[in-house]
């Protein structure tokens, strides 16, 4: 069995495209009045508007449920992804020897990550 597609709940679908197309570079497969999808090199990621607030949950909080969304990038992109997320205003929220943690616009927790390869 393999994933078939992610949903992610947004507030605002323009928002929402400039981080995961424009930031993280993800191609746009499809657009609705009320959803977007990318596409993460094979995994639908389905970004479906919704009304209300971003959760306000520290990083590591105790809420169940999903927790992370972790794209894989090499090793040798880490420094430039550090570079690009800063730039485009989604500062790291932390980060460990394999995974930069970063959240979109709406609070979702998305790790770039180049585990189990080591960084440079």
């Amino acid at each position: 069995m393999r994933v078939h597609h992610v949903a992610i709940q947004v507030i605002d679908l323009e928002r929402a495209r400039r981080f995961w197309v424009e930031v993280l570079g993800l191609p746009e497969v499809r657009r609705q009045a009320h959803a977007l999808w990318v596409d993460a090199q094979g995994t639908i990621l389905m970004l479906e508007r919704c009304g209300g607030d971003p959760p306000a949950d520290p990083w590591k909080s105790q809420r169940a449920g999903l927790f992370l969304l972790a794209l894989a990038i090499a090793p040798a992109e880490r420094e430039q992804w550090r570079a690009r997320l800063a730039e485009a205003g989604h500062p790291i929220e932390g980060e460990t020897a394999f995974t930069l943690y970063v959240r979109d616009p709406d609070g979702t927790r998305v790790g770039l990550s180049h585990y189990p390869d080591q960084a440079p």
